[in-house]
């Protein structure tokens, strides 16, 4: 009776052991199917981490070989980037002598000025004043190294001709210069032609000269830079240069100059009558526009 009792109860505890793995068996297929899913939504994911190493890879390219062009802004903080150059000019105490310059420019232009000095702006320019300078570098004076040089020979041959008159003693042509011994040339009529320069200071000193060149007739000109014809004579400037004579080899040239400065200067009866001066400055000039417009609305209007 124990045995048979025994027997169903082995059998009950077999049942749930083959149970067991069924139900382990369905969750088993699931997981499979589950893990599949993923591996397909994968492949896109590695597509697109490819193409961000690709973009990486180019921008990495770019960093090593930047454009040539580099933008590269000043900072001008304390001790960083040197500040701009600016004009100042406002700002500068000038000195007396720049102050008085450009206070005699700006009155010049300003007041009216009267046509015996107006005539001094008149200068010659162009192509003749370089004719002009060129001819008188031939007659410049002897520098002081020349002028004794030329004294030993000229004494070594009267040493060796025991002072016979024959030895030329004349001094070679030159220019003359010197505001009283010019003046004495053209009131004499000895002067061929007269340079006088435009910036003399004061104006006093050569302001009646072409008068006086006009009544003598002897031809003058007005050249700018009293410091040019000072070169040409050996000095620091010039206010007056002559002419007393001419070289056959430059007499040609020297007539052609002479006649085109005459009909220029000393025939010239327009510039000797026209007043200067009396420009205005950009501010009243455009106030002057102004008033005119409206008066022209005004008579428009009407």
């Amino acid at each position: 009776m124990s045995t048979a009792k025994k027997a169903p109860e082995k059998k009950a505890a077999a049942k749930p052991v083959a149970a067991a793995p069924k139900p382990a068996a369905k969750p088993a297929a699931k997981p499979v199917a589950t893990k599949a899913a993923p591996k397909a939504a994968a492949k896109p994911a590695s597509k697109g981490a490819k193409g961000k190493k690709l973009r990486t890879a180019a921008q990495e390219w770019k960093g090593q070989h930047s454009h040539l062009f580099k933008k590269a802004p000043k900072v001008f903080k304390v001790g960083r980037d040197v500040q701009p150059g600016r004009d100042l000019s406002r700002f500068v105490n000038w000195p007396q002598y720049i102050r008085l310059q450009r206070q005699r420019s700006i009155l010049k232009r300003r007041l009216k000025v009267p046509p015996a000095i107006n005539q001094f702006t008149k200068a010659v320019g162009g192509s003749q004043a370089k004719e002009l300078f060129r001819l008188l570098k031939n007659y410049r004076p002897e520098s002081p190294e020349d002028k004794k040089k030329r004294l030993k020979a000229q004494a070594a041959q009267e040493a060796k001709k025991e002072g016979s008159s024959n030895v030329d003693k004349k001094a070679p042509l030159a220019l003359k210069f010197g505001l009283n011994h010019i003046t004495n040339l053209v009131e004499t009529k000895k002067a061929k032609l007269v340079v006088i320069a435009h910036d003399v200071d004061p104006i006093d000193l050569v302001v009646w000269l072409p008068a006086l060149c006009r009544k003598m007739d002897v031809p003058y000109c007005i050249v700018k830079g009293k410091s040019r014809l000072g070169h040409l004579v050996y000095k620091k400037n010039a206010a007056v240069v002559a002419l007393a004579d001419v070289r056959k080899e430059h007499a040609a040239i020297f007539q052609t100059l002479v006649q085109a400065l005459r009909i220029s200067y000393n025939d010239n009866v327009q510039t000797r009558s026209e007043w200067g001066g009396g420009v205005m400055g950009t501010k009243f000039q455009n106030q002057q526009r102004a008033f005119e417009k409206a008066a022209a609305k005004k008579l428009a209007s009407k």
